[in-house]
């Protein structure tokens, strides 16, 4: 029941944000959301450097604006900024020198996982048909997300993989791109005629492959950690992390798939 009230307020809500919104006050709130997803990020990884996690939260949620540039220096020089500084952080803590090369490490990782991947998710919104973009990666991740777990229910018996997600199955993971694939096509009649059949299936099966992936990797990141959910920030549904695990990965390919095949 929780889980369902808090979609029910959440997701009309962002519906109509994506819809009102300007490209950079849709950017606001990606920012935003990179905040709380690296916060939670080194919440979870670095539990014992917490003033140093918020600090580099700030800083990579920031890296997000650079998509406004308009130049490729404007990103590189970010990211350098980002991993030249943190490294200087880590070079002059001497008192912890064991754990300095992991440390560092998880650091860095956090802003390729969150702030990186994210950031494309405004690219995306300053596309050419962008907003449909952006409502066809929710449809295909929530609709695959959706069967998967109800074949799986219901007719999983085959371990998709344990060791990371022992709930899952190779049954559920095969309903949940049969599931994505109708998902894009029930876009394509409602929202973006400008899909032929063939980009339906092939966004379905690349985005829903990646989804369940990106899926996957956020548990091997918990199960690491010792954690059952990235945060409590949704009621029922667990942290940032945990509601955008699939579109982290799935958001890179739409944008590319868009970019280079449907501009």
């Amino acid at each position: 029941m929780q889980r369902l009230i808090t979609a029910a307020i959440l997701l009309p809500l962002v519906i109509l944000f994506t819809l009102k919104a300007t490209a950079f006050q849709f950017s606001l709130l990606i920012f935003l959301i990179a905040l709380a997803g690296l916060d939670e990020f080194y919440r979870m990884t670095l539990p014992t450097r917490r003033g140093e996690g918020r600090v580099a939260a700030l800083a990579g949620a920031c890296s997000v604006f650079t998509v406004f540039s308009g130049s490729p220096i404007v990103p590189l020089m970010t990211f350098t900024a980002l991993v030249l500084g943190f490294a200087l952080i880590a070079l002059f803590r001497l008192k912890e020198i064991p754990q300095a090369a992991a440390d560092s490490a998880l650091v860095l990782m956090g802003f390729l996982y969150v702030p990186l991947l994210l950031s494309h998710l405004i690219l995306i919104r300053m596309l050419p048909h962008g907003i449909p973009w952006l409502f066809l990666i929710m449809v295909i991740v929530m609709t695959g997300d959706s069967a998967a777990y109800y074949v799986g229910s219901s007719f999983g018996k085959t371990k998709l993989y344990p060791a990371v997600s022992p709930k899952k199955s190779v049954e559920g993971s095969l309903g949940g791109l049969a599931g994505s694939v109708a998902g894009a096509f029930v876009a394509k009649a409602i929202f973006f005629p400008e899909l032929t059949p063939v980009d339906c299936v092939a966004t379905a099966l690349v985005l829903g492959v990646l989804g369940q992936l990106g899926d996957l990797f956020e548990s091997l990141i918990k199960r690491s950690c010792g954690v059952k959910d990235s945060g409590v920030i949704f009621p029922g549904h667990g942290g940032i992390l945990d509601r955008l695990d699939s579109i982290l990965f799935a958001g890179p390919a739409a944008f590319y798939y868009a970019y280079f095949l449907l501009r």
